[in-house]
């Protein structure tokens, strides 16, 4: 499948995947989104106390880099596990302008780290935050009530609807915590048929820009 490196509305970079004209972040703008739906919609729920993160596709490691900044900041203790399937090439990675983009060139070598550190092994990128890197298939995923928060960034229902499965949201929901949350910037109907079917309380949130609306979905107990 082609790929290429484009570049967002906000100036950060994202992959394109021309057979299914998706891309990894959103063409609006890929910092904006993932600070949008991942950070202020869910990380910010969880001030001032040690968190477990599970990320529902690595992919360029935007995400991750983001939770990094953002709990150096406020020199909170994470443990961050990144699953993925088919890990973004190394040429591709050195084309993600985040760093500069972030103002964050003092922490350049931990972005390198996240992208050349080995698989399935426990990473201490400082002190505070630990980061798995995890080469599984979402269907294998069998974590109890091991996070707090889970970031769910698959690709879309348009192009890959089984990875929105009650089957999926199934083992979203017993990976987390009791009281754990779940963001995504999905927000359609199926999607929350499917997590309401499996136990979550659903809210839908304004989305980042250029998506009108997103889900979070938390695991009442």
């Amino acid at each position: 499948m082609k790929r290429e490196v484009i570049q967002t509305l906000d100036g950060s970079t994202t992959i394109h995947l021309e057979e299914w004209d998706e891309c990894y972040h959103s063409k609006h703008g890929a910092i904006q989104e993932a600070r949008h739906v991942f950070i202020q919609n869910g990380f910010s729920l969880f001030e001032d106390k040690p968190i477990s993160i599970l990320e529902i596709g690595f992919g360029t490691g935007l995400n991750a880099f983001i939770t990094f900044l953002e709990s150096d900041e406020k020199k909170q203790s994470i443990n961050y596990v990144g699953v993925e399937v088919y890990p973004v090439a190394a040429n591709e990675v050195l084309m993600m302008n985040y760093v500069a983009e972030l103002g964050a060139d003092s922490y350049k070598d931990v972005f390198k780290k996240m992208h050349e550190s080995n698989w399935d092994e426990i990473i201490g990128l400082t002190d505070a935050f630990t980061l798995t890197k995890r080469k599984q298939f979402f269907q294998e995923i069998d974590d109890i009530e091991t996070f707090d928060l889970i970031y769910f960034d698959a690709f879309g229902y348009r192009v890959q609807p089984e990875l929105w499965s009650t089957e999926i949201f199934k083992r979203m929901y017993d990976a987390l915590k009791p009281n754990g949350v779940l963001v995504t910037y999905a927000a359609r109907g199926v999607v929350k048929r499917s997590m309401i079917e499996v136990g979550f309380s659903v809210e839908k949130l304004a989305g980042p820009p250029g998506k009108r609306e997103m889900f979070r979905a938390r695991k009442v107990m």
